[in-house]
């Protein structure tokens, strides 16, 4: 367990995961909550026996709603970028963590919430949740990555579409988006999240971890750089028992 504003449990073997716990702020994120969550990710790399991790916000009405607005509100150009800085490193190591990661949005996810997500690899909604960033709405833009994820994820069109004109779009609008992976009713999500958990961890864990790796660094690649790592990959994959047992299973049937 992590500073009280956010929380690190094992759920099942192999399985994680990290709470955002201010429910009472509707789980905005602060300077401090920044701190504790980069702290748990640090932790959670170090963990081997880890497979997967769930993301979630505290509480029924928010996954997370935003940066605190009442901490940004005096912050003069200098501390403003220092506090963007602090998100965008927490987020870029969220997004580097080896395992999958699965934001499980059980609510509102605006501004900071949103580009929180968008730093996961599956995104799962409630019905009720809502996605978008609305920072130009406030003067601002968006500090913690989210003109850049939101393109790469949507494509400048619809990307532009949502940054200017500050709109929100329903779970089912970010599912048709292509934002979100998949909609479920509030009662059925946590469920349904931990199903899918459970279900990458039976999977082999190497491999699991080099197609993570494979789709992120590839992307960055020209395709015949990229297929020549996968290339690779696939030959490591060779020299685990995983490997070995999974083959030998099939072999069977």
């Amino acid at each position: 367990m992590e500073d009280q504003t956010v929380l690190l449990q094992a759920l099942d073997t192999g399985i994680y995961q990290l709470t955002i716990n201010r429910p009472t702020s509707y789980n905005a994120l602060n300077s401090e909550t920044l701190s504790a969550l980069q702290s748990a990710i640090d932790r959670l790399a170090q963990q081997e026996d880890a497979r997967v991790l769930l993301l979630r916000g505290a509480g029924e009405k928010a996954f997370v709603a935003g940066a605190d607005i009442k901490e940004m509100y005096d912050f003069s150009p200098m501390q403003a970028e220092a506090f963007s800085q602090r998100g965008m490193r927490a987020f870029a190591s969220l997004e580097a963590l080896p395992i999958p990661v699965i934001a499980v949005v059980n609510g509102i996810c605006l501004g900071g919430g949103c580009e929180l997500a968008m730093s996961c690899d599956w995104i799962l909604a409630a019905d009720h949740a809502r996605f978008g960033q609305p920072e130009v709405g406030l003067g601002v833009t968006p500090g913690f990555g989210g003109t850049q994820r939101l393109t790469r994820l949507l494509g400048r069109a619809k990307a532009l579409e949502l940054l200017l004109t500050a709109r929100q779009l329903t779970a089912q609008e970010a599912c048709d988006w292509g934002l979100v992976n998949h909609v479920y009713t509030a009662e059925q999500l946590a469920d349904q999240a931990l199903d899918l958990a459970r279900t990458i961890s039976k999977q082999g864990k190497t491999a699991v971890r080099l197609c993570k790796r494979l789709v992120q660094q590839g992307q960055a690649m020209d395709l015949d750089k990229a297929c020549l790592m996968e290339s690779q990959a696939f030959g490591l994959c060779f020299a685990t028992v995983e490997q070995q047992q999974g083959m030998q299973q099939f072999m069977k049937k």
